[in-house]
């Protein structure tokens, strides 16, 4: 009950207030300043003086806003300016959170842009409308200010015609009230001639006509009064203030407006500015930590093998020959392997010792690298040869539009010579063919250079042939029990140069590939970024001749009479091997293998299995496919 008691009173209030605000929304409708204010003119002109600066100070707020906007775009546009990357990190423009970075400076730049439309749209559609209105309020207030003065003005002489036309009634009633006593004062006199009564009577009658005058005069101006005060306040001020009255609302209304029209600005920018955020994020969800990571390794990543594992010399047990031997094969392999993958300066230089059947002169590229990149490691040197020929074709295929646009211009001249002098273009047409033929002759010695690099090892190379390369120039072959002898047709014996090479063998390599003679049967890479031809002494192969043999002849060096040669250990196969190359034998994974020979630096490891139907089995095999266990 009293719960239901409770929410009727609430509905009745309710409804009260309705009532009341639409009550007085009705009287304002009704009220007016010209008959609700008639008599504060003066309290009217200060109130809208001061609504019109209050409009000049919202003016003033819209000019430092805008100020305020184009500071915070331009500063917006040179931030952006200050972090885009420098011309020498692009190369990082691969990774995603620099490819994000970079789009949210684009969103960032858009968001300055759109300041920018929201400064220019307020400084031109809201503060200039404004400055027009607070211009036409103060016009229309100081004619409405100026008609009030006037009218007031003319109420004021009217009044004071009034006061002086009552002023002069009253002197004039007094003045013909004396006269009426003089006259009577004078008729009741006996000591007065009739001509002096006489001259009393008429000067009372004058007084009386006068102050009738005066009457007169002053009963017209009070009607003239009355009527242009009844008209002044019931007409003609009311129209001054009701005019004042709608000056005053519509700057109110102005007022309105032009806030609106600065919000509906700012939110006719919402939709791009929610685009501009929808892209940062979306710059930042596109950031992918995996990728970045497959990025860096494919950037650095440099093609070598970690180096194996030093294997134990057991002095007590060897020949101090071999084993000074298998020291430096050893150190040979690490200090190559280590050179590869750490050191940029050290692997310029190794390229420079071992690289014997290049150019012994290879051209600088600007940024200080070897014309065919042969200083970077293998996949390095892929990327950067690939890189080359792609920029090497684009340059073609823009000169050649170049070309095929002068020889159409040639052939307009010739057509028609007013056009032009055919000879004018001759030239360009010359230089760009022979630009031309430069670009392909670049194009087609950096394929060159990307076949010579992209040859595999494992699959093109022959390791009996790497073993076998530097013997050609007569080095060292060694016997199956570990001892060295070099080899000449002279017979004369030579000590060990396993340690360096000799100025004469480099000299000899050199001297065979400019007769012709490719020491790769294969045409393998003898660059150390391949891993092979690198290797300092010779092993005999397992029966079969290279192509070496036959290119240098017999008489280079006799053959060798090998003794079966006894493991130094085993080995278990990590991964399947397919032999694809003269000297290599296959594997299945998981397979275990004799160790006849340890890898000398080339990335081959000799070894030996049982096959019932031939006996042993010998070959080589990828260090890097097998793991060995060395004998004590």
């Amino acid at each position: 009950m009293l719960a239901l008691l409770a929410s009727g009173l609430s509905r009745s209030s309710s409804n009260n207030k309705l009532a009341e605000s639409e009550n007085s929304a009705q009287n304002s409708n009704n009220m007016s300043w010209g008959t609700e204010l008639w008599d504060q003119n003066e309290n009217l002109a200060i109130h809208t003086n001061r609504g019109i600066d209050a409009l000049d100070k919202f003016a003033n707020f819209l000019r430092d806003r805008v100020a305020i906007e184009t500071e915070y775009a331009g500063k917006l546009r040179r931030l952006v300016k200050n972090y885009q990357p420098k011309k020498k990190e692009e190369e990082d423009n691969e990774f995603t959170s620099v490819q994000a970075f970079r789009n949210l400076l684009k969103e960032v730049g858009d968001l300055a842009g759109q300041r920018e439309v929201v400064s220019e749209s307020l400084q031109l559609q809201i503060i200039a409308g404004v400055t027009l209105l607070s211009k036409t309020l103060r016009e229309d207030r100081k004619k409405c200010l100026s008609d009030g003065a006037t009218l007031q003005q003319n109420l004021t002489t009217q009044l004071s015609s009034l006061d002086r036309a009552k002023r002069n009634y009253e002197k004039a009633y007094r003045d013909s009230e004396k006269a009426v006593d003089s006259y009577k004062r004078a008729d009741m006199d006996l000591n007065l001639s009739r001509a002096e009564v006489e001259r009393y009577k008429n000067v009372m009658t004058s007084k009386i006509q006068q102050s009738d005058d005066a009457k007169n005069e002053y009963a017209n101006q009070l009607q003239k009064t009355n009527n242009l005060q009844q008209q002044h306040y019931s007409m003609l001020l009311p129209s001054v203030l009701n005019r004042l009255q709608e000056l005053d609302e519509k700057r109110t209304r102005g007022f309105r407006e032009f806030i609106v029209g600065a919000a509906d600005v700012e939110s006719s920018v919402a939709p791009i500015i929610a685009r501009c955020m929808e892209g940062i994020v979306k710059a930042g969800e596109s950031i992918n930590e995996k990728e970045d990571t497959f990025k860096v390794i494919e950037r650095y990543q440099s093609g070598f093998t970690p180096p194996r594992d030093i294997p134990f010399e057991d002095l007590s047990k060897c020949d101090p020959d071999s084993v000074q031997e298998s020291h430096y094969s050893n150190s040979t392999s690490n200090h190559l392997t280590i050179r590869g993958t750490m050191s940029a300066n050290k692997l310029k230089k190794r390229v420079g010792i071992f690289n014997i059947f290049g150019s012994n002169k290879n051209s600088l590229t600007a940024d200080g690298q070897k014309e065919d990149f042969s200083d970077l490691p293998p996949n390095q040197r892929r990327k950067k040869l690939q890189a080359k020929i792609a920029e090497l074709t684009q340059n073609i295929a823009q000169e050649t539009k170049a070309r095929d646009g002068l020889m159409k211009m040639k052939i307009v001249y010739e057509a028609n010579s007013s056009l032009g002098n055919p000879m004018t273009v001759e030239g360009q047409l010359n230089e760009s063919e022979h630009k031309l033929e430069k670009l392909k002759v670049d194009l087609k010695k950096y394929q060159g250079f990307l076949e010579k690099a992209s040859q595999v090892p494992t699959a093109t190379s022959s390791p009996q042939a790497s073993r076998n390369q530097l013997q050609n120039g007569h080095r060292t072959s060694r016997h199956s029990n570990g001892s060295a002898d070099d080899h000449h047709d002279d017979g004369d014996d030579q000590p060990d140069d396993a340690g360096s090479l000799s100025r004469s063998d480099s000299e000899d390599n050199v001297a065979q590939i400019q007769n012709g003679h490719n020491n790769n049967n294969n045409g393998s890479s003898a660059s150390p970024e391949s891993g092979l031809g690198t290797s300092h002494t010779s092993l005999p192969g397992s029966g079969q001749g290279s192509a070496n043999e036959n290119a240098i002849g017999e008489d280079t060096y006799y053959e060798t009479e090998v003794e079966t040669l006894n493991p130094v250990g085993k080995c278990r196969a990590l991964y399947p091997f397919e032999a694809s190359s003269e000297g290599s034998i296959p594997m299945s994974e998981g397979e275990e293998l004799q160790v006849i020979e340890i890898d000398q630096g080339d990335g081959w490891t000799r070894v030996r299995r049982e096959n019932n139907s031939n006996g042993w089995d010998e070959g080589f095999v990828p260090t890097s496919y097998i793991e060995c266990t060395l004998y004590a």
